[in-house]
C-alpha cells in the first residue's frame, strides 16, 4: 500500500500541475472569446469561434503600441486618474497595475536582485528569500526609506501575499537565481527544484 500511494502521489505531482496551467489557459481564452466574440459577433456578420480571442489578443499588442504616442499615453493616464478616484475600484485597480507592473519589470529584466533577508527568529539567526522592488525612494513620502535602504518583497508560501520591508542595504544577501526560481522556491515552502542541469535552489540559497 505504501508502494501504491507513493505512485500515485508521484503521478499526481506530476500531472496536476499540467492540469491546472492548461485548466486556466483555457478558463482565460474562454472568458475572451465569450466577452470579445460576443461583440465581435454583433459588429461583423463574418464571425466564425475563436475570432473573440484574436481579437482580444490583436487588440492588446496595438494598445501597447499606441502606448508609445505621447497622446494616447496622456489620455490614458487621465483614465487611470479618475481610476485611482473611484472608492473600492481604486483599490481593486491599483492592486492589479503593481502586481502587472512588478511581473512587467520582471520580464525586461528590470526587477532587481534576488535576495536572502537576514533576521533572527528565537534568538537564532535565519535567512528570508526575497525580491528587491525598489532601490530609490526619490519623490515618495520622507521616512518611508533612507538613502542606504532598500525595500524587500518577501513571498509566503502556499498562498498569494507576503511582505514589503525596508532595510538597510548590508542586511541582504544577492543570490545568483531568477526571479521566477526564486518565486517557486518561496511559494513551495522550498521543495521546488531548478530546470534540470543547474541543481536545486535549496542548493542555490546555501551558497549565498
Amino acid at each position: 500500500m505504501r508502494f501504491v500511494g507513493t505512485t500515485f502521489l508521484k503521478g499526481l505531482a506530476a500531472v496536476l500541475p499540467i492540469i491546472v496551467t492548461i485548466y486556466l489557459i483555457i478558463w482565460l481564452a474562454t472568458l475572451l472569446e465569450s466577452v470579445i466574440g460576443g461583440m465581435v459577433s454583433w459588429l461583423l456578420p463574418a464571425y466564425f469561434p475563436g475570432l473573440g480571442l484574436l481579437v482580444a489578443i490583436g487588440g492588446i499588442f496595438v494598445v501597447g503600441i499606441l502606448l508609445n504616442a505621447w497622446l494616447v499615453r496622456a489620455v490614458f493616464e487621465l483614465g487611470e486618474r479618475i481610476m485611482h478616484r473611484i472608492p473600492l475600484v481604486k483599490t481593486v485597480y491599483g492592486a492589479v497595475q503593481d502586481l502587472m507592473g512588478f511581473f512587467s519589470r520582471t520580464a525586461d529584466h528590470q526587477a532587481s536582485q534576488v535576495v536572502m533577508v537576514h533576521v533572527e527568529i528565537a534568538g537564532v539567526p535565519a535567512r528570508l528569500i526575497g525580491v528587491v522592488t525598489r532601490e530609490d525612494f526619490e519623490g515618495l513620502p520622507d521616512g518611508l526609506g533612507l538613502p542606504d535602504h532598500i525595500a524587500v518583497y518577501l513571498p509566503m508560501s502556499y498562498q498569494i501575499g507576503g511582505y514589503t520591508v525596508v532595510l538597510p542595504r548590508d542586511k541582504v544577501t544577492p543570490v545568483d537565481m531568477s526571479i521566477d526560481e526564486a518565486m517557486r522556491y518561496a511559494v513551495t515552502a522550498g521543495m521546488s527544484v531548478t530546470p534540470a542541469g543547474r541543481g536545486s535552489i535549496n542548493s542555490a540559497t546555501e551558497q549565498g
